[in-house]
């Protein structure tokens, strides 16, 4: 899985109006670890990452890819 960026990832909890608990709960990260990649504070490991993306993902999210318009999210229809 391609990596995804700490601003994606509060931009699709912001599309499905999850709190930090939830996205938690959906996706078996650590809260202090998750906090940690959505402030940028740590270079999380790639397992990390597809956990939340898969939780994200799973809940209806998709990524957008920065291919000159700017990485991005939105919600499948």
């Amino acid at each position: 899985m391609d990596t995804i960026k700490s601003s994606q990832i509060r931009a699709a909890r912001g599309l499905l109006n999850w709190t930090r608990d939830q996205l938690v709960a959906a996706s078996g990260v650590p809260k202090s670890t998750l906090v940690r990649v959505e402030t940028e504070a740590t270079t999380p490991r790639q397992s990390t990452i597809d956990a939340i993306r898969t939780a994200l993902e799973t809940a209806g999210v998709e990524f957008i890819e920065e291919k000159g318009g700017g990485a991005g999210v939105r919600l499948r229809k």
